[in-house]
């Protein structure tokens, strides 16, 4: 019997997870440091308003490249999941307090603005060499990405991984959302549109 792309997704998740976990927590804080040296490559207008995230288990850490990036001059905001099926982002206020967003990850409590993102710093769990990518099976930033098309906007969306989160090839589904970039502690890497 053949598995479906969601059974092949999960498997991936479960494997690509347990090399992510594997790797030496101070080789992981020291290569998401690296994050930061991307933020001339890809900085944005001054003003610009970047979305990143609060890094949960052992996710890279993308504190550095968000606080760079604030440096020449991007506005920053992140997630906050409202109901399961239903995420918004919203701007991270210098010296504002954070509050539990859950997963472990913190964030702008709901007296900060709700924004709309002309950059997404995005995180995954896989990707292939085509920017395809597997989320954490939510769907959250699909349906986020889906909502800002819906009204007019052409988000820039920057994959975040670690070089061993990469797979030959991610199962894909007409709902997936490819990536044109991704940034790794190797560098940034961008993918061709027609894939």
């Amino acid at each position: 019997m053949t598995e479906t792309p969601s059974e092949l997704k999960r498997t991936l998740r479960e494997s690509v997870l347990g090399r992510r976990d594997a790797l030496d927590p101070q080789w992981r804080a020291e290569a998401s440091q690296r994050f930061a040296e991307a933020a001339q490559q890809m900085a944005p207008e001054p003003g610009t308003m970047v979305s990143g995230f609060w890094p949960m288990h052992s996710e890279v850490d993308v504190r550095p490249l968000m606080y760079a990036l604030q440096d020449l001059g991007a506005r920053i905001c992140l997630p906050a999941i409202l109901s399961k099926t239903e995420m918004v982002f919203r701007e991270l206020i210098p010296g504002a307090p954070l509050v539990d967003m859950g997963f472990q990850t913190f964030g702008p409590g709901e007296e900060a603005p709700v924004v709309d993102p002309v950059v997404m710093l995005v995180p995954l769990v896989a990707f292939d060499h085509r920017g395809h990518r597997i989320g954490y099976g939510g769907g959250y930033y699909d349906r986020a990405i889906e909502k800002l098309v819906d009204k007019g906007m052409s988000p820039r969306l920057i994959g975040i991984a670690f070089d061993c989160q990469q797979v030959e090839l991610v199962p894909d589904e007409p709902h997936d959302i490819t990536l044109p970039e991704i940034i790794t502690e190797s560098g940034l890497r961008r993918f061709p549109l027609s894939s």
